[in-house]
């Protein structure tokens, strides 16, 4: 018997519509393959609060991504069945805590859209697929 080609698949979401394509994806392929963990990761990009206006508080702003990430972190466990699912929410530049996190736990694939978010509350966007892509230390499926 041939070893399954993935056992461990990260699935990068930033909470929105444009994100589920890739979220079914992900689901999809950890389906297939018995004993596959899928590990969603919601990154707070830090480089949005220093283009934010003073007028809005850092703490209240940081809530509102947190809660996002949870939102999105129980559609994902909605959605799973009985897939195993690990959660974290990453700070800093997108692609850069992708990476590293799928370096840490040694990910087999890396499952993102191709955009997110937009304006302040953007977190995957086009650029941060490519940097993904190009920068992986495994294979990436990007979905339309």
């Amino acid at each position: 018997m041939t070893e399954p080609l993935f056992h461990r698949i990260l699935i990068a979401t930033d909470g929105s519509e444009k994100n589920r394509p890739a979220l079914e994806e992900a689901l999809r392929v950890g389906h297939i393959i018995p004993g596959t963990t899928l590990y969603a990761v919601y990154v707070i990009d830090t480089g949005t609060f220093s283009t934010m206006s003073g007028d809005i508080p850092l703490g209240d702003t940081y809530s509102v991504f947190k809660a996002e990430a949870e939102q999105a972190f129980a559609r994902i466990r909605s959605q799973a069945g009985d897939l195993k699912v690990e959660t974290a929410i990453l700070e800093g530049r997108p692609a850069a805590e992708v990476v590293k996190f799928a370096t840490k736990k040694k990910i087999d694939l890396i499952v993102i859209g191709t955009q997110g978010k937009r304006g302040l509350e953007r977190l995957l966007l086009g650029s941060v697929a490519e940097e993904i892509i190009r920068s992986a230390p495994c294979r990436v499926l990007v979905v339309k």
